[in-house]
């Protein structure tokens, strides 16, 4: 058995403390499996007195991560603190500087400085591992870095936030709004006093950015994914896409095109027999299309703090077996720059649901303005708005939706546009993608 594995541990919270937990309760088999003990010496934390329901009095504190990160009595450093700058930055740049290895569960920071840090690791010969930084318990970073080696990835999607699909499968299931369900979410501790971040996809993009780098070999850039939240769906919405035999889900979805790479994270009406449609509450799901394996559909826990602790345990037993692969599938030096693909026409089509003045040729115009744009109407369905009252300044309003043969998402914009310059639409009108699987 050769000597132990140090590990400083930044950051005490729900994910760090599961951490120390699971070490401690896995003891024996780590050490088998790995070859080696695995053993925190230090830790360092925001709050030092703090009742965390774990002893950490043997363990040497640090009021600075930084010094954490540079310790002559560690060999891995595991930041768990977040964020994209600051204190989790400075240690974990000072700890592959120092030669130590890294493991981290902080998609932001990544998302922002991934090349960076690849790069620092790669000149110091350390691993820079981060596994729990991408939909949790699920070993997709280990699954498209290592086993799909042999495989041409041509989409990767999924389901990569917790919250958001927490959600959407309550307004589905209670009938109840997206303010009603937020709501239940921030009391179960789902969501965040501020849930800008996760609702309105940026945690979802964050993510993307990276699984996008993994499977195309291009540097990350979380800066030109196309985005939307969830904040304006509608009870109405969900059960439009039950009718139309779909579920709505945010999806991330990242694909190598003719022209570049395609990175979006939306609302989507996938289909109800579809394995992402299955996919309730907190759970996480990725899809990914290679050419060796087909499509593989891996799914668990997207969050919480025994499944991240999980993942980011994993990255620490390969560090420990002696395991060092570059941090984003190849070198640095071998990525391509990241090109930005052309908008595209969209396969499965596209759900509009517009508030039109109930009043003569408003239906017939948007129609017009459809067809002008060279969009195909596979149906046109008006529902009444019962219980609501009568706009003050005029006519009552209809509920008009609008399903669209494959077009494109410019045609989309172009064609909405129009209706809203011509009058006939009160609001924003609501545009949703259908995905065929």
């Amino acid at each position: 058995m050769t000597d132990a594995l140090r590990l400083g541990v930044a950051g005490l919270g729900t994910v760090g403390c599961a951490l120390i937990q699971l070490l401690a309760k896995q003891n024996e088999i780590l050490e088998i499996r790995s070859g080696r003990t695995l053993s925190v010496t230090g830790v360092s934390a925001r709050t030092r007195g703090r009742d965390r329901g774990i002893s950490i009095d043997h363990l040497y504190w640090h009021d600075d991560p930084v010094t954490l990160a540079t310790a002559d009595n560690i060999d891995v450093f595991v930041e768990l603190i977040g964020g994209d700058s600051g204190p989790a930055d400075l240690a974990v740049r000072a700890a592959l500087e120092s030669g130590k290895h890294v493991v981290t569960a902080n998609k932001a920071l990544l998302a922002k400085h991934g090349g960076d840090l690849a790069r620092l690791a790669e000149a110091n010969g350390v691993s820079l591992n981060f596994e729990a930084a991408v939909a949790g318990g699920i070993p997709v970073i280990k699954a498209m870095r290592e086993s799909l080696a042999g495989n041409q990835v041509s989409r990767v999607s999924g389901i990569l936030n917790g919250t958001c699909n927490y959600i959407l499968t309550r307004m589905e299931e209670d009938n109840i709004s997206f303010s009603a369900c937020l709501e239940q979410a921030q009391k179960l501790g789902y969501a965040e006093a501020d849930p800008t971040f996760d609702v309105e996809g940026y945690d979802t993009a964050h993510k993307l950015s990276l699984l996008t780098s993994l499977a195309f070999g291009t540097e990350v850039n979380s800066d030109e994914i196309y985005i939307e939240g969830i904040s304006s769906i509608t009870p109405q919405d969900i059960q439009a896409a039950t009718e139309l035999g779909y579920r709505i889900r945010l999806l991330g979805v990242a694909q190598k095109l003719a022209t570049g790479i395609e990175q979006r994270v939306h609302p989507t009406m996938v289909p109800l027999e579809g394995p992402l449609a299955q996919i309730t509450d907190v759970t996480n799901a990725v899809s990914i299309d290679a050419d060796a394996v087909g499509n593989i559909t891996m799914s668990g826990p997207g969050a919480g703090g025994d499944a991240t602790a999980s993942a980011v345990l994993g990255d620490i037993v390969d560090i420990a077996r002696g395991v060092i692969v570059p941090t984003l599938g190849i070198k640095v030096a071998d990525q391509k720059p990241y090109v930005k693909a052309r908008m595209r026409a969209h396969e499965g089509g596209y759900y509009i649901r517009l508030t039109v003045s109930d009043r003569l040729g408003a239906f017939a115009s948007i129609a017009g303005r459809m067809a002008e744009a060279g969009i195909s109407l596979a149906s046109i369905v008006q529902k009444n708005r019962d219980g609501q009252p009568e706009l003050s300044n005029g006519p009552e309003t209809k509920t008009v939706l609008l399903i669209t043969h494959k077009t494109t998402e410019s045609a989309i914009r172009e064609a909405l546009v129009h209706i809203r310059s011509d009058g006939h639409i009160v609001g924003d009108p609501q545009l949703i993608r259908l995905e065929k699987a």
